[in-house]
C-alpha cells in the first residue's frame, strides 16, 4: 500500500509535529474520482491561507496490484477507498467550514454531516496510519507495563525491546508459570 505525501509537511517545525499528534482522522466524503483532486485543493489552500494549525494531512490511501492484459504484467495503483478522503486535523469552526467547502467534497463521514473521528486503532486496520509523526511512548527496556487490550489484557510485563519503526513491544510475561516473550502494540499496553 502506498499513501500520498503532503507538501506542507515535508519541511513541518517540531512545534507543528506536536500539534499534529493531537489531531484526529476524519474521513471526508467526495465525488467518485476527485479524491485526488480533493487532497491537493485541501493542501493549497491550507498553505495559501495559514491553516496549517488546525489541518496535518490529507490522504487518498492507495494500493498496488499487478494487471495482466495480454500476457504483459503491469504495475498499477488503485484507491483502497474510492469516494473518500482522510483527513487529520482539529476541528474548528473555520477548519470544517473550508474542508467541508472545499470543491468536490460532499461531506464529513458521520450522522448528519457532522465529523466523527476515526480512532487511531481504526487507521491501524485501516493500514493508514500516519508515516510523518511517529507515535512516541515513554517506555524503555525494563519498565513495567499493563496490557490493556489483547489477548494478553490484564497482564503485567517488563518490556525487553522497543520497536518505534513498527511500534511494537517486546514484553515479557508470566504464562501458564512460564516467562514468555510476547509482541504488544504501542497502544495496547500503559506503563506502570
Amino acid at each position: 500500500m502506498t499513501e500520498n505525501k503532503n507538501s506542507f509537511i515535508e519541511n513541518a517545525t517540531e512545534d507543528f509535529k506536536n500539534r499534529a499528534k493531537n489531531g484526529k482522522w476524519y474521513v471526508v466524503h467526495t465525488y467518485s474520482g476527485h479524491e485526488g483532486k480533493v487532497k491537493v485543493n485541501i493542501e493549497k489552500m491550507v498553505e495559501n491561507r495559514g491553516y496549517i494549525d488546525d489541518i496535518f494531512e490529507v490522504v487518498v490511501p492507495t494500493e498496488e496490484y499487478v494487471s495482466e492484459v495480454g500476457g504483459a504484467k503491469k504495475l498499477k495503483e488503485r484507491k483502497i477507498f474510492p469516494g473518500y478522503v482522510f483527513v487529520k486535523m482539529t476541528i474548528t469552526d473555520v477548519s470544517w467550514y473550508l474542508v467541508r467547502n472545499t470543491r468536490g467534497v460532499t461531506g464529513f463521514v458521520g450522522p448528519e454531516s457532522k465529523p466523527v473521528a476515526v480512532s487511531e486503532r481504526e487507521m491501524k486496520q485501516f493500514a493508514l496510519k500516519s508515516k510523518s509523526y511517529a507515535t512516541e511512548i515513554d517506555v524503555n527496556v525494563g519498565d513495567s507495563v499493563n496490557i490493556i487490550e489483547g489477548a494478553f489484557k490484564d497482564q503485567v510485563g517488563i518490556v525487553q525491546e522497543v520497536n518505534t519503526e513498527k511500534e511494537v513491544l517486546k514484553v515479557l510475561i508470566s504464562l501458564f508459570g512460564r516467562d514468555t516473550s510476547v509482541e504488544i502494540r504501542f497502544d495496547d499496553i500503559e506503563k506502570i
